[in-house]
């Protein structure tokens, strides 16, 4: 019996390289970024703005809207990983929020610039070029970002970005929403997480269960070919 289990583990190994292109990729263990009670390890106006209720990060009012876009981020900066979360919007106008990667504040604004995955009507699973280009890079056609949300359990959605390299590639609910090549090699491929409330929005929106793995033989391959 052990020797079966060794074939196993040895083809699954196999498989898993075959799979990567012909390289063992190796992925660091998952980091929560958000502890379920403390805003540790975070930085944005969590006075007024994010407060944190029954292990969720919540932003926004059922009865006022959003004076503006806020933004709760990391102070860690992240490069190459996966990117784990869960969200649920609840919106009574002008529903809209989602989630920063590869960001950066804008010194001096309550603004950041960088990649988002999009969370609204329409628009949930869309990748757009927060401050910067200014526009969707990719969105999922009507009938995937149907599906997506379709799968949502009790309001909640699960999300996983996965950034490597100029590939992003964004699933929601199990359902891939979005795989993007950045073509322009100047675009920075390392940054900040950031949770966003659209300003205007009339309506809550809520995150929990923040992980980031980081793919760790990805970088030190860059970085030997450098």
């Amino acid at each position: 019996m052990r020797h079966c289990c060794l074939c196993r583990v040895v083809v699954a190994a196999i498989v898993a390289f075959v799979a990567c292109g012909g390289r063992a990729e190796s992925l660091s263990q998952p980091k929560p970024l958000f502890d379920g009670r403390s805003f540790a390890g975070w930085n944005g106006d969590t006075g007024r703005v994010w407060r944190i209720e029954a292990g969720a990060i919540v932003a926004g009012h059922p009865e006022r809207p959003a004076a503006r876009n806020e933004f709760l981020a990391t102070d860690g900066e992240f490069e190459d990983f996966e990117l784990r979360y869960e969200f649920r919007i609840d919106g009574v106008e002008k529903p809209n929020a989602g989630v920063q990667f590869r960001s950066q504040r804008i010194p001096d604004h309550h603004e950041v610039i960088g990649y988002q995955a999009d969370i609204g009507p329409g628009i949930t699973g869309a990748l757009y070029d927060e401050s910067r280009r200014r526009t969707y890079l990719m969105t999922p056609p009507e009938p995937v970002e149907r599906e997506a949300v379709s799968k949502a359990r009790d309001g909640w959605n699960t999300c996983l970005v996965r950034c490597e390299g100029p590939r992003i590639r964004i699933a929601v609910n199990g359902v891939e929403t979005v795989d993007y090549e950045e073509p322009d090699p100047a675009v920075s491929r390392r940054g900040v997480i950031a949770l966003q409330i659209h300003g205007k929005m009339v309506g809550t929106i809520r995150y929990r269960n923040i992980t980031i793995t980081e793919l760790t033989d990805a970088r030190a391959d860059r970085e030997t070919a450098e």
